[in-house]
């Protein structure tokens, strides 16, 4: 047991990484807390879930059109110099929300909600860049054995974050209003700023790619597409996350069927998050290497089974409690796929294998955004969440069938390969 609990410490023994966690929590502090004001604000002016879905779709745009870039500038560029960059732009961009929310302001009098998705169009793209930079340096910085316990640090850091944030956001809206909101999302982005300057710089191993910018791209899309073990974990996620997430219409939802104001939405959003802290920990000390495949599949169906108790939920803290234990079944298949890409991908191509990742997974959020709002607006909130719940399973199931090296993995050989 004394072992055991050592190992799992001995990845925060690094000074990057701790710099690392320290940066990426309170940049995921700003972003959730902006995700939380910005859906607020819109469902409260036009009250309409397809708004929400449009904001979705405004992101998903942007990451999409710039992520294989992003990932081509992560393999040739030092990737602690992008996440300075990045870190700023965020830092304006929430400026910017702050300044279209003033009173004084009669810019959303005048133009309605489109000032804001053009500011959330343009934080799309910065994010199409910060995450393959983030996979990147995190590969970098910790040895290869201690994979699995890095991706369950930076899993929890992330998700006390997520949950910080989102209560943060709706708490300090519903208290303070939202500039304060806005002041304290922007302070958060720049403390991010401050921890990734003080990491050092870390040299991408291997030969620098000098090939046209998109036939790099298009090798790292190969390389995707011709490991079975790659493909397939990204599809079941990307699948599950399309179908499977409601944050999109959790302000419907909190308004319409529980009632609650920001206060409750903030702490609904965080939900998920709560149970996947509890799981990060855990599996920090007991990461999921044994019979992984098997246990991404299984995770994925309970994620499925979770949106569907939450879709017939009429109780707040039966929605909570929902919601929580979907967090739970997530962070374990956020864990075994981080591992995954992690363990097969080489150096020099992280960032492009990372940018095809965040298509698959990162965009997939923003899709399913727009996907939720739709559906609700077609077939009608519950129906839409038990819908989306079905086709989560019938995803897990498919994988099931047609990946089954996935299906065999175990990781445990594979972590002590050298670099």
């Amino acid at each position: 047991m004394t072992t055991e609990k050592s190992q799992a410490y001995d990845v925060l023994k690094i000074p990057d990484f701790r710099k690392f966690l320290f940066g990426r929590f309170f940049l995921t502090i700003s972003i959730q807390m902006t995700a939380v004001i910005v859906g607020w604000q819109i469902y409260q002016i036009t009250k309409d879930p397809m708004a929400l879905g449009l904001l979705g779709l405004a992101e998903a745009l942007s990451f999409f059109a710039v992520a294989m870039f992003a990932g081509h500038v992560a393999d040739i560029v030092d990737r602690r110099k992008i996440l300075i960059v990045t870190n700023f732009l965020l830092l304006l961009g929430g400026a910017a929300l702050l300044l279209l929310s003033l009173k004084q302001s009669h810019i959303l009098r005048d133009k309605g909600v489109f000032p804001i998705y053009a500011v959330m169009f343009f934080l799309g793209a910065v994010r199409g860049f910060v995450y393959p930079a983030n996979v990147a340096i995190a590969a970098q910085i910790v040895p290869r054995a201690m994979y699995p316990r890095s991706s369950a640090w930076t899993s929890l850091v992330w998700q006390i974050a997520a949950v910080s944030g989102p209560a943060a956001g709706g708490l300090i809206y519903g208290f303070f209003g939202v500039s304060a909101a806005y002041i304290t999302a922007i302070t958060s982005a720049l403390i991010s700023l401050t921890a990734f300057l003080n990491i050092r710089s870390y040299p991408i191993t291997g030969p620098r790619t000098k090939e046209p910018i998109l036939k790099s791209l298009s090798t790292g899309i190969r390389f995707v597409f011709k490991h079975q073990l790659l493909l397939s974990a990204m599809s079941l996620d990307m699948f599950a996350v399309l179908f499977g997430g409601a944050l999109a219409i959790l302000p419907m939802f909190a308004a319409d069927v529980l009632n609650t104001g920001p206060r409750g939405l903030g702490f609904l959003r965080a939900a998920p998050a709560v149970g996947a802290m509890v799981m990060s920990l855990w599996l920090a000390h007991h990461p999921p290497v044994k019979s992984a495949g098997k246990k991404l599949l299984w995770v994925v169906a309970g994620f499925g089974l979770c949106m569907a108790g939450f879709a017939l939920s009429r109780n707040f803290y039966l929605a909570f409690f929902m919601l929580a234990l979907s967090g739970l079944f997530d962070n374990i298949s956020v864990v075994i796929r981080s591992t995954i890409v992690q363990l097969y991908t080489p150096d020099n191509m992280r960032g492009r294998v990372a940018s095809v990742n965040s298509v698959f997974i990162g965009s997939s959020n923003e899709i399913g955004a727009f996907e939720s709002g739709v559906a609700a607006k077609l077939m009608g909130l519950v129906p839409s969440l038990l819908f989306n719940s079905g086709m989560t399973l019938a995803v897990a199931a498919a994988v099931a069938r047609l990946a089954p090296k996935l299906r065999r993995l175990d990781l445990r050989e594979h972590m002590q390969q050298t670099e």
